[in-house]
């Protein structure tokens, strides 16, 4: 943790929303004029796309059918640790981005499924801001949830989690259900040992809970709306939180344990803008001061 160079990760896995998260915190960044140096968490996979598939291939081969993107083989922990720690001292790092498809791929020259090289962050940043899968993962050898100034989990309900997987992956990406859901029966070790245990070291946590029928996620046509959601959103530490005030702002939410208010799905974003916005002030605020000390 650094007041001079803070660090927010936001945390959750393939298919969890952690995306719209970071369409909100863009979105309080360019209101309150704060540079923020963005990492996307695919950028620190180990394998380019076409690697990938050979050693999962090789992997199936040996009788390995737990080959996957979520365990610590095919990702650079260390290298995400270093980076963290390194913005946490001296506001510096190397990134590069992992191009995931032709429209991001064209500005490169290169093909999909590809790293761009490794290069340094852009200077005078206020803040890293980190999005992806491993933003709070602590294994015996490392422990990068140390670092982040704010930790966010997003983790719907198992199964809403699976019917947004299944539906982006077949209608964006073109998979068969087979295929996705085959992928979410090989991640399932690594889901349990790296995924799910960060939301032990997370602040805040939003889940999403569906309030219609999700008990077959491979059969659903569609993914259940924000209207048809509820929010659960757990504060670790809820000292300083302001529960009325939010109780007051977010119509029809309501406190359902002393750290945790639920609130009607389609009032996420303004939950979170709500959350966010004072954590934001009070980090820009605290890095005012500490870089004036110097």
């Amino acid at each position: 943790m650094s007041e001079r160079h803070p660090i927010i990760s936001i945390t959750g896995s393939s298919g969890a929303g952690t995306s719209s998260v970071t369409r909100t915190f863009q979105a309080i960044f360019r209101r309150e004029g704060v540079a923020a140096g963005i990492v996307e968490g695919d950028s620190f996979h180990r394998f380019d796309r076409q690697e990938m598939r050979a050693r999962q291939a090789e992997a199936e081969r040996s009788g390995n059918r737990n080959f996957s993107h979520f365990g610590p083989d095919n990702n650079l922990f260390a290298e995400l640790e270093s980076l963290f720690r390194s913005y946490s001292e001296r506001g510096t790092g190397r990134v590069r981005k992992y191009l995931h498809d032709p429209v991001e791929a064209a500005p490169y020259d290169q093909e999909p499924g590809t790293f761009t090289p490794w290069e340094d962050l852009p200077p005078d940043t206020d803040l890293l801001f980190y999005e992806g899968l491993h933003g709070a993962v602590v294994t015996d050898s490392l422990n990068i949830a140390r670092h982040p100034d704010l930790l966010v989990g997003v983790v719907p309900v198992i199964n809403l989690e699976w019917i947004q997987k299944l539906w982006r992956d077949k209608h964006v990406r073109g998979y068969s259900a087979e295929a996705v859901t085959d992928t979410i029966l090989r991640r399932m070790p690594d889901y349990v040992h790296y995924i799910v245990p960060q939301f032990a070291h997370t602040h805040v946590n939003f889940q999403r809970v569906p309030v219609v029928d999700t008990s077959n996620p491979f059969i659903a046509r569609d993914i259940p709306s924000a209207d048809e959601s509820m929010v659960v959103i757990r504060f670790a530490n809820p000292k300083g939180i302001d529960f009325p005030y939010l109780l007051n702002m977010i119509h029809d939410s309501w406190m359902s344990r002393p750290n945790t208010i639920v609130v009607p799905g389609g009032k996420m974003e303004i939950a979170m803008q709500l959350i966010f916005t004072p954590f934001i002030w009070r980090m820009m605020e605290r890095r005012k001061r500490a870089l004036g000390a110097l």
